[in-house]
């Protein structure tokens, strides 16, 4: 597991990074140059978009001299744990103004209820007690804290059919899943596109990704596998991803049919669990 960490001492991380910086007199192109970083790497962690591991702040605090304050203040960052793979994603998805997300097998975590958290998150390997799994939900549930804000961030899900069909804890919990989606839906909160499985071969057939935009920084990709996930933050990746992303969604259902059935499956479960 990686460390999350807290976004408000993220923030005076960045803080801090600024004004040694500007105190040094270097400009982020300056200072990118001679930490060996990118100038787009150190501009999110001023944001406080990004939270530094330890070789950044070895590199950041030989320019200027810093006296090892910057790795010093790695402590305070420390919060939540998540996957390490996902960690980078996750700072990242709390400042974005745009998200647009495709799950080929499971419901986002942005949009999961409790008990589907719960079921998925419960039979990873090794297995784990009902007391580990129970405290397992809490950062994934926390991360749709952000969907409180109507307007930021734009959030658009779209889902392969599999992901509704997929009986996670069985038809009571999906129906409720899915029920959930469809509420957040038709608030509009949310715009939801459904590929489904007469679309055949599909541009996303290889995996998940996200794509995220900010409103003072170019956009990020997030590409994730089997225990693994990379942030994509060079333009051209980003922007094949983004492509194979929109090309996926031409074959996709209107959000209003979507809806629609995402809602006949909800109803199919519940049904099934009467």
């Amino acid at each position: 597991m990686a460390i999350e960490d807290n976004p408000q001492s993220r923030v005076k991380y960045g803080e801090e990074l600024r004004r040694l910086r500007e105190a040094a007199e270097f400009t982020q192109e300056e200072l990118s140059q001679r930490a060996v970083m990118s100038r787009t790497h150190i501009a999110h962690i001023e944001a406080g978009r990004r939270r530094p591991d330890v070789d950044d702040a070895r590199r950041l605090d030989q320019v200027p001299e810093t006296g090892g304050f910057l790795v010093r203040f790695l402590p305070t960052l420390d919060g939540r744990t998540v996957a390490e793979h996902f960690a980078g994603a996750l700072e990242f998805e709390g400042q974005a103004t745009e998200i647009r997300v495709y799950a080929s097998k499971l419901v986002p975590g942005l949009l999961q209820t409790t008990a589907y958290a719960l079921e998925v998150l419960g039979y990873g390997h090794p297995p784990k007690s009902d007391e580990e799994r129970d405290k397992l939900p809490v950062t994934r549930l926390e991360r749709a804290r952000i969907l409180k804000d109507f307007h930021s961030p734009v959030l658009w899900a779209m889902l392969d059919e599999a992901v509704l069909r997929r009986p996670i804890g069985g038809p009571a919990v999906m129906c409720e899943q899915l029920r959930h989606i469809v509420r957040l839906g038709e608030s509009r909160r949310i715009r939801v596109h459904v590929l489904p499985f007469t679309v055949g071969a599909h541009a996303l057939l290889e995996g998940a990704v996200s794509l995220m935009w900010f409103a003072d920084l170019p956009p990020v990709a997030y590409v994730e596998g089997l225990k693994t996930g990379r942030v994509w933050e060079l333009p051209s990746v980003v922007r094949q991803c983004q492509e194979v992303h929109d090309h996926a969604l031409g074959d996709a259902l209107s959000h209003r049919k979507s809806l629609a059935l995402i809602r006949s499956v909800a109803e199919d479960y519940e049904h099934e669990a009467q």
